[in-house]
C-alpha cells in the first residue's frame, strides 16, 4: 500500500512516550456498529487504543461454534465461562450456537459496552450473566460453590487490575489461574482456549500448560498464531477490486492454544 493510501485512512493511532490518542477525520462518529463473525457489535476507538473487536479472533468464535452446536444433542445445559471476557464477541458467539454463558472482566466500561454488543446483536435474552469482577477471585468462589464448566475460554492481558485494584501479573498469576480453571470443568468437558498478546510468550508455553491439566480427558490439542490476512486489490482503472484467487500477507496479532473432545 503506497503512503497516499494510507493518508486516505479515516482514523489513525498515534503514541507519544506512555499517552496515545486516536486522530479522527472531521466528521467521523465517536462510535458505529459493525457486522461481524455473525453478530454486530460497537467499535469506538479508545484511548488505549483498542477499538473494541479483535477481528483476528474470528477463526476461534467459528471453532467454538462449531464444538458448541455440534455437542447440544449430547449436552442439553451446556455451560461456557469467559475470563477477561472484553466486549463479549466470544460470549454472544457462545450463546447464540446455543450455550449458557458466564462472561467475566474487571471493567465496567467492557461489561457495558458487551451488553449494548448483546442488544444490538438481538442477543439480550439470550443466558448471560455479566460479572463485573477480578478473574481469579470470581474463580475462587466458583470453586468454592462447586460449579461446574463443559468449556473455558479466557484473554489474559500481560497486566492489569480487577475492579477493586486486585493486581494482575501474567507471568506470575497465569500458571495458577489455569490449575484453577481445570477444577471447574465438569466430567465431559467439551473446549478450553487460551489467547495471549504478551510479547516474549509463545503458543508452545500456553500450550505446555495445558497439557498436565487436560491430557486426563483425551481429546486434541491445537496451537498456532492468531492473524488477519491482508486484503489484495487490483487496479481496473479508476476502482480496486478484491482479487480473491491471490492470498495476502498475513498480519501476526497473537498466539493461541486450545484443546477439545474429538
Amino acid at each position: 500500500m503506497t503512503i497516499s493510501k494510507w493518508n486516505d485512512a479515516d482514523a489513525s493511532f498515534s503514541r507519544d512516550g506512555r499517552t496515545g490518542d486516536w486522530n479522527l477525520k472531521k466528521g467521523a462518529p465517536e462510535r458505529w456498529q459493525i457486522s461481524f463473525g455473525g453478530i454486530k457489535m460497537w467499535i469506538h476507538p479508545s484511548t488505549f487504543k483498542h477499538t473494541g473487536l479483535f477481528p483476528e479472533q474470528e477463526p476461534n468464535w467459528e471453532w467454538m461454534r462449531t464444538k458448541i452446536q455440534n455437542s447440544k444433542s449430547k449436552t442439553q445445559n451446556l455451560r461456557v465461562l469467559n475470563l477477561f471476557g472484553y466486549t463479549g464477541g466470544a460470549s454472544l458467539i457462545s450463546a447464540q450456537a446455543g450455550a449458557s454463558v458466564t462472561h467475566v472482566d474487571g471493567s465496567k466500561v467492557a461489561i457495558k459496552w458487551g451488553r449494548e454488543n448483546a442488544e444490538i446483536s438481538k442477543l439480550s435474552d439470550k443466558p448471560i450473566r455479566w460479572i463485573l469482577d477480578d478473574a481469579r477471585e470470581f474463580v475462587r468462589r466458583e470453586i468454592k460453590r462447586e460449579k461446574k464448566y463443559e468449556g473455558i475460554l479466557l484473554d489474559p492481558p500481560a497486566f492489569g487490575h480487577g475492579p477493586h485494584k486486585e493486581l494482575w501479573k501474567i507471568e506470575e498469576h497465569l500458571p495458577q489461574l489455569l490449575e484453577m480453571c481445570a477444577q471447574l470443568l465438569s466430567d465431559k468437558p467439551l473446549f478450553f482456549l487460551i489467547n495471549g498478546y504478551a510479547s516474549g510468550y509463545s503458543s508452545i508455553a500456553y500450550e505446555n500448560n495445558l497439557k498436565p491439566l487436560l491430557q486426563k480427558f483425551g481429546g486434541e490439542f491445537e496451537k498456532g498464531e492468531l492473524a488477519i490476512e491482508e486484503a489484495v486489490h487490483v487496479e481496473t482503472g479508476d476502482s480496486p477490486v478484491s482479487n480473491l484467487n491471490k492470498e495476502g500477507r498475513l498480519l501476526p496479532c497473537g498466539i493461541f492454544s486450545r484443546w477439545s473432545v474429538y
